[in-house]
């Protein structure tokens, strides 16, 4: 294998297995954050013995991807160095914000959560928490900032004489139109997974109580409680993540229309294009066999009306002599000849992004399916889930839309390719040319082995401390008066 395919290969590793934690803590974050409020408010024993243990789930998940994502910036100079040289005055800057100010947020009143029971008042004690929220939605806001460059780069110029592109508007990359719509989307999509962990959660535990006994009597109730909290807040983010969908969808075909032609391994242009829900064809997706399809719905999805044309990959392909003709007379031969590749016609993986595209919205609308599902069974009726059925459904409620996260991170990234910049840099220009093969077989067989490491270790805690369950009531100690003068001790 060739540096840039096995360089492709580590970081998608990480990235992937980084992405996992993403969605949890966004999710769990706010989560948390409500059940704490919901407790100051009522007062009501069971708020607070969820706050707490579902707290536990979130730090965590909150260490583990910490770890994870520490690697990610370090690629960057090691198998990355030419993209870094190229593009980095621009990545660099979000990434920086995150780091020095989302970052330290989140961590900072994450340790005055933990710490402060008991030791700073109630409201504000429950503030942090919020904060916390507020401090991964920036981070998860400057990282999408630095990606839909990627996607569409905005808010810069090309140096001739440094040979590097330059910011010259940093509001326009915060406003760029893909992160205004990618944001929302990866947001509401993280509040799908936070709330399918906690429904997922409260259905084993809740089964559990109820058919041994054990623990508080009001365990039952409890994760009854937590069950129908979960599935709501996952069927109310579904709505959110259906509607950022459907926009991204139309931007995505405005700027990068090969993208959303790959999605349907649409080869012809096509005037109310159906989606195939299904197709079955050729290896490189070149020929199809058979397909179900629901009719003009493409159509929709990337024009917004039912009877729009949908750009084919073959007319799109067409248009390469001009494309890289428009970034000579714009850049320069300098960045032409990056943009220049092999693979002359710019397609990507067509079998790939079909069927992560599919699979994205396959398992959301299951986890859709099961949330109804599971508040119709829940309905009108505190008597407890006994059939096994329930035991699949709470495995499944956690990794259905986690897993069509990941898919949907996947389509985004794989279907820009062999695009590294859309339409600036590709990404055989952007690996470092000093790295060998052996070099990256080194680093990614470490990272895979840490990666596989912690792995077991996350999930071993997140499993032993869902055993455990929520810890039994306690009146938590008296907090001073909310005007009662701060005291440092050293």
């Amino acid at each position: 294998m060739e540096p840039v395919d096995l360089a492709r290969w580590q970081f998608a590793i990480t990235t992937v297995y980084h992405f996992l934690f993403v969605p949890v803590t966004i999710g769990l974050s706010f989560v948390v954050a409500v059940t704490h409020v919901a407790w100051v408010r009522t007062r009501r024993p069971e708020w607070l013995r969820l706050t707490k243990f579902l707290g536990k789930l979130f730090t965590i998940n909150f260490a583990l991807g910490l770890v994870t994502g520490i690697v990610q910036e370090f690629q960057f100079g090691m198998s990355w160095s030419d993209y870094s040289r190229f593009i980095g005055d621009i990545f660099g800057a979000p990434l920086a914000l995150e780091a020095l100010l989302a970052f330290f947020v989140e961590s900072t009143f994450l340790g005055l959560w933990i710490f402060g029971w008991g030791r700073i008042p109630e409201k504000l004690h429950a503030a942090t928490m919020w904060v916390v929220h507020v401090g991964t939605l920036l981070s998860a806001y400057f990282i999408l900032a630095a990606n839909s460059f990627m996607q569409n780069p905005v808010g810069f110029r090309y140096n001739p004489e440094s040979g590097r592109a330059e910011m010259t508007d940093f509001l326009a990359i915060l406003l760029n139109k893909v992160q205004l719509v990618a944001f929302p989307h990866v947001i509401t999509s993280a509040y799908m997974v936070g709330g399918a962990v906690v429904m997922g959660v409260g259905v084993w535990l809740w089964r559990r109580a109820a058919a041994t006994g054990a623990g508080d009597a009001a365990d039952v109730p409890m994760y009854r409680k937590a069950t129908r909290l979960g599935a709501v807040l996952t069927l109310v983010a579904s709505i959110g993540v259906v509607v950022t969908g459907d926009v991204q969808g139309k931007i995505m075909t405005e700027v990068q229309p090969m993208k959303m032609a790959a999605a349907e391994a649409l080869y012809e242009s096509e005037t109310g294009a159906g989606f195939s829900i299904l197709t079955i064809g050729s290896l490189d997706g070149t020929e199809e066999v058979f397909a179900i399809k629901v009719p003009k719905v493409l159509a929709f999805m990337a024009t917004g009306n039912p009877d729009g044309r949908v750009e084919g990959i073959d007319e799109i392909k067409a248009r390469n002599a001009e494309m890289v003709a428009g970034i000579e007379r714009t850049y320069g031969p300098d960045v032409a000849a990056v943009a220049a590749d092999s693979d002359a016609d710019y397609t990507p993986n067509v079998p790939l992004a079909y069927w992560t595209f599919r699979l994205m919205m396959g398992l959301g609308f299951a986890s859709i399916g099961l949330s109804l599902l599971l508040l119709w069974m829940t309905r009108g009726s505190t008597r407890a889930p006994s059939s096994r059925w329930w035991l699949w459904a709470a495995v499944a409620a956690p990794l259905l839309p986690l897993f069509a996260n990941s898919f949907g991170w996947i389509f985004t990234e794989t279907g820009r390719q062999p695009w590294l910049v859309n339409g600036l840099m590709t990404t055989a220009f952007g690996v470092s040319p000093s790295m060998s093969v052996a070099e990256i077989w080194t680093s990614m067989t470490v990272f895979t082995l840490l990666y596989a490491g912690l792995a077991v270790v996350e999930v071993r805690l997140f499993l032993r401390y869902v055993a455990h369950g929520a810890e039994p009531f306690h009146e938590p100690a008296a907090a001073p008066a909310e005007d009662a003068p701060l005291q440092f001790s050293y």
